[in-house]
């Protein structure tokens, strides 16, 4: 388990099963009881139809970078060891896209349509936070 002395995510009781999950090593979506859509970010209401509250279902974990970027200035003192680091988006199997940073390869060889999948990282015993990597090495 890694210390870190940066701001960490709220767990609130609409993201707590996502949290639960992650601490599990297991990615999970809200998905709508009535349209039958994941989506994100978690909410008592489903975006897409106002129907709730959410079904909590297991994601592949799989899906590809969007977009990103690469940060190169201290705007937050707490991340500045890291810099460059990376932010990226990533748009899952199931639709709904996250925030996240991608490990495992180095930012000059990030590019949109990465294929990625889930790895955790764990922060503390309540906080384990989902990053993604390469499914395949994208210098090969």
């Amino acid at each position: 388990m890694s210390v870190i002395d940066r701001p960490l995510p709220a767990i609130t009781s609409d993201n707590l099963p996502f949290w639960e999950a992650c601490r599990e090593d297991t990615l999970v979506l809200p998905n709508c009881v009535t349209c039958r859509r994941a989506y994100w970010p978690p909410s008592p209401v489903c975006p897409h139809c106002f129907s709730g509250p959410p079904e909590w279902r297991r994601a592949t974990g799989k899906g590809f970078v969007s977009t990103f970027v690469v940060v190169h200035q201290a705007w937050f003192p707490a991340f500045e060891r890291d810099l460059p680091y990376n932010v990226a988006q990533i748009e899952l199997e199931e639709g709904p896209r996250i925030t996240a940073s991608v490990t495992h390869v180095e930012n000059v060889d990030l590019r949109i349509g990465l294929e990625v999948v889930v790895a955790f990282e764990r922060v503390n015993d309540e906080v384990t936070l989902p990053r993604f990597r390469p499914v395949k090495n994208p210098r090969s």
